[in-house]
């Protein structure tokens, strides 16, 4: 009855966006549904069999979900350990050893290579911790809990067609418990925006070719708004009394740094900031303490890519620390 209803309205355009399902059925009866959308987007059965088989509800991948750790870290004390000497050393011993390849993307689609070496180091430090769940596994099991079914249903389904399409097999879809995959540590639905294949040899491998990683990171930033003529921004001096109100990245509350002095933001040094014509968006993470940035357009982007400003600056600062 429920593989008839499933059917029913996935035929009708509806699908299965909401939580109900994962409310009133067991996991395996979801696991059903799951497979049924896949065959009416096209998903050959071959791939259902493999990617499905087997799977269980992974609980503490629902564990990890709904107890993300608050951030409890000031950036002071979060940056040094985000970012420490041995990363910094790693960083540029890499950026050395691939250098030829780095800077042949990085001149193909318009970013510095350093960011995209900052990235790699950031999500996946270099590739050694890029998750070991059953990617397909995580997301079923995410959607099934069903607090964000919508979102983890719709990445099921963009796993599959990455499977599909021959890019790599069920068994070495490897993840995080979220299943973000690779070095890069992409979601399904990045993947098929905007990974691609750095070294043409007819897959898109961001798990083991470096070729493929390093591509794929520069597109995603290349197609969400860098520009390499710039950098991302920099740590300021703010004067005492400052309006709060002129803080954050949203369009309105950008200015240019010619406003920003007149305003008496300073570098961080004391110093006039750059005369250069610029849009900038102040920014204090840690709220009216702590440090303080003027961000440019190209810190935007990487918020684009993670919505966290921690985030956004442990990239950003690693980045500047490679020569």
């Amino acid at each position: 009855m429920y593989k008839r209803l499933v059917s029913a309205l996935v035929a009708l355009g509806l699908g299965l966006s909401t939580s109900v399902w994962a409310a009133d059925v067991g996991f395996d009866e979801y696991v059903d549904g799951l497979k049924v959308e896949a065959r009416e987007k096209g998903i050959s059965e071959s791939i259902i069999n493999s990617a499905f088989a087997g799977i269980r509800f992974i609980e503490r991948a629902v564990v990890a979900d709904k107890n993300q750790p608050e951030r409890k870290l000031t950036l002071d004390q979060y940056l040094p350990r985000a970012v420490p000497e041995w990363k910094v050393a790693q960083a540029n011993e890499l950026y050395r050893k691939h250098r030829s390849a780095l800077e042949r993307v990085g001149q193909q689609l318009g970013v510095q290579p350093r960011f995209i070496v900052a990235l790699w180091g950031v999500e996946s430090n270099f590739g050694r911790l890029m998750g070991n769940y059953n990617v397909v596994e995580a997301l079923s099991t995410l959607a099934y809990e069903g607090r964000r079914e919508a979102f983890f249903r719709n990445q099921v389904m963009a796993a599959l067609e990455i499977l599909d399409a021959g890019h790599i097999t069920p068994e070495k879809m490897k993840g995080s418990w979220a299943g973000a995959m690779g070095q890069p540590q992409f979601m399904p639905t990045s993947f098929l925006s905007f990974a691609v294949d750095g070294n043409n040899d007819g897959k898109i491998d961001i798990w083991e070719s470096e070729a493929d990683v390093f591509a794929s990171a520069a597109n995603y930033l290349h197609q969400s708004g860098w520009d390499d003529k710039y950098t991302w921004g920099r740590q300021v001096q703010l004067p005492d009394g400052i309006d709060s109100s002129l803080m954050g990245v949203e369009k309105s509350k950008g200015r240019s740094l010619a406003e920003w002095q007149r305003l008496g933001v300073r570098r961080l040094n004391g110093q006039t900031l750059p005369q250069v014509d610029i849009q900038a968006w102040l920014i204090q993470p840690d709220d009216n303490k702590g440090r303080a940035y003027l961000v440019y357009n190209n810190y935007q982007t990487l918020l684009k890519w993670n919505r966290s400003h921690y985030f956004a600056l442990a990239v950003s600062h690693l980045a500047d620390r490679i020569r």
